[in-house]
């Protein structure tokens, strides 16, 4: 796809590295007021681009980031030469993000979005004891482990993939529910779920052996149930250099050994 990209906004992460580079080229390119701009440039790691599609994601706007940071997974290569050019012909992934309520044990409702996933973990020493069900019917009585998540595919490569889950093509309409350090029952290594279900997570002995929900980088203390479901409401919108777009980035990952 071909697109006019006439105004950036530089924005860095709170590293030197990154922040020098946000300047240098507001200097090369000029830097747009974040409201005004076409896309908005994304200056640092992977956690920093994902906290920028969470300011993103219902504005509409545009994201292409340059790695800054460590690993880079979700970034571009850093080049300052023909940035437009670059932008203007760079791939651009829809990206649907969960939506997580999670009902505390006072009572309180939080809501919150992941891009990557929606986890629960055992808050002490003591194993959680979770229920699942998928739009509303049944699937695990008791499951007793140390955590469990429900992964997009664009998280599949992320936290997803450290549980030994299965790594998604981003394309591909589907969740992970993958559990951390199962213990009961044993041998479930997790489903793979059609992304237009509701999954709803109890938290069994709840004082006994509280939970934590983490939408992201969103933490919610003590809940005692977390129903999650992919927005319909909501998208984040990134930008990929065709040479190494995201898609070929989580397909490269299956292959790895």
């Amino acid at each position: 796809m071909t697109r006019n990209i006439s105004s950036l906004c530089f924005i860095s992460s709170d590293s030197r590295k990154a922040r020098d580079a946000a300047k240098h080229l507001a200097g090369l390119y000029g830097q747009a007021r974040r409201e005004d701009a076409d896309v908005i440039v994304a200056l640092g790691g992977d956690g920093f681009m994902l906290q920028t599609l969470h300011d993103t994601m219902e504005t509409g706007k545009l994201v292409y980031g340059m790695n800054q940071g460590t690993i880079g997974f979700l970034m571009n290569e850093y080049q300052d030469a023909d940035l437009r050019e670059r932008i203007n012909s760079a791939v651009e992934n829809y990206i649907r993000p969960l939506e997580m309520t999670a009902t505390t044990s006072g009572g309180d409702m939080i809501h919150a979005f992941a891009i990557n996933e929606v986890s629960l973990f055992r808050q002490s020493y003591q194993a959680a004891k979770l229920k699942v069900k998928t739009d509303g019917k049944l699937r695990l009585e008791e499951l007793v482990c140390d955590g469990l998540m429900v992964a997009t595919p664009a998280g599949s490569t992320a936290y997803n993939l450290s549980a030994h889950g299965p790594i998604l093509p981003l394309e591909a309409p589907l969740l992970a529910l993958t559990p951390v350090s199962p213990f009961r029952p044993r041998r479930w290594r997790g489903a793979l779920l059609p992304n237009r279900v509701t999954v709803e997570i109890d938290v069994l002995e709840e004082t006994k052996r509280p939970v934590n929900a983490v939408a992201d980088h969103t933490e919610v203390k003590s809940v005692v149930s977390v129903t999650i479901r992919e927005s319909d409401r909501v998208t984040a919108r990134i930008l990929s250099d065709p040479a190494h777009n995201w898609n070929d980035r989580i397909l490269a990952e299956q292959f790895q050994y």
